[in-house]
C-alpha cells in the first residue's frame, strides 16, 4: 500500500523560507508525476508545483519565482523550497504521487501546516 508522507511545515514570518519534503513509499513503481498542493479553510485545493520525472516542471502563478520544486535522488522524493513567503501562503500543504488517466492525483499525503505571520 502506497503512502506519501510530508514534514517540514511550520510557522515562519513574512519574508521567511521553509522547505518541505515528501517521500512515497510501499511500492516499487517511479511515479512519473509528483506534485504539491495547498489549501486553505472554505476553498478548493490549488496546485502550487508539480514536477515530473524529466525535470519538467509547472507552477502556480502566485508563486513563480518564490517556490521551488525538485526531485530528491532517493525514489518517489520531493521537495518544496518556499521563499519570500506572505501571509496568503499560509495554508497546508499536501504532496501528491501519480496521476491516473484523468491526470488526477492518485495518492496523497495527509497534509502539513505552513504558517506565515505578518
Amino acid at each position: 500500500q502506497v503512502q506519501v508522507v510530508e514534514s517540514g511545515g511550520g510557522l515562519v514570518q513574512a519574508g521567511g523560507s521553509l522547505r518541505l519534503s515528501c517521500a512515497a513509499s510501499g511500492t516499487s513503481h517511479s511515479f512519473n508525476s509528483m506534485a504539491w498542493y495547498r489549501q486553505v479553510p472554505g476553498k478548493e485545493r490549488e496546485r502550487v508545483a508539480d514536477i515530473k520525472a524529466d525535470g519538467t516542471t509547472v507552477y502556480a502563478d502566485s508563486v513563480k519565482g518564490r517556490f521551488t520544486i525538485s526531485r530528491g535522488n532517493a525514489k518517489n522524493t520531493v521537495y518544496l523550497q518556499l521563499n519570500s513567503l506572505k501571509p496568503e501562503d499560509t495554508a497546508v500543504y499536501y504532496c501528491a504521487a501519480g496521476r491516473d488517466y484523468r491526470n488526477i492525483p492518485i495518492y496523497w499525503g495527509p497534509g502539513t501546516q505552513v504558517t506565515v505571520s505578518s
